[in-house]
């Protein structure tokens, strides 16, 4: 049987996740304290900016990421896009209290390519309570262009610690 455990996959220990605030832990994985999720290694994208109810991630579209009709295929903005909402959610989360994405809408409204650069994903909290959260999401590239926006909802729950 393999080891599946977290740790194995440099992911932050569930129990050590749960002990400390949303903008700390995700603090800690800019600072290199923490491991990011696998999914940014898998699709080439990091965690650049975080402040209370801020999120933004930033990657580089590449022809790995191309679908069939010759572009970006569009889960890669959707992903950015889940990736800045949802932490933009998580930073503002006391120790204990975790949430998951209930359902998200991307916006699609122009092609992005190899050749657009450095693109930048920004999630902004819109409201945040006991057990609903919304936030917005644009992404941009280097020339401030925008390539798609997106809104989520998320639950919000306790995270038991065993």
């Amino acid at each position: 049987m393999t080891d599946v455990t977290p740790e194995k996959f440099g992911l932050v220990p569930p129990e050590v996740a749960a002990s400390i605030s949303g903008l700390e832990l995700l603090q800690g994985m800019i600072a290199g304290r923490f491991p990011g999720p696998p999914i940014m290694q898998l699709i080439g994208f990091r965690l650049s900016e975080v402040e209370k109810g801020r999120a933004v991630f930033t990657g580089t579209p590449a022809f790995e990421h191309y679908n069939p009709l010759g572009t970006v295929h569009g889960g890669y903005a959707a992903t950015l896009l889940d990736s800045c909402m949802g932490c933009s959610v998580h930073t503002t989360l006391p120790k204990g209290v975790g949430y998951t994405t209930l359902e998200f809408k991307v916006s699609l409204v122009r092609a992005i390519t190899a050749d657009t650069g450095p693109v930048r994903a920004e999630g902004k909290i819109l409201t945040s309570g006991r057990r609903v959260a919304t936030a917005e999401g644009r992404l941009i590239d280097a020339a401030d262009r925008l390539l798609a926006h997106a809104t989520t909802t998320c639950l919000v729950f306790e995270v038991k610690s065993e």
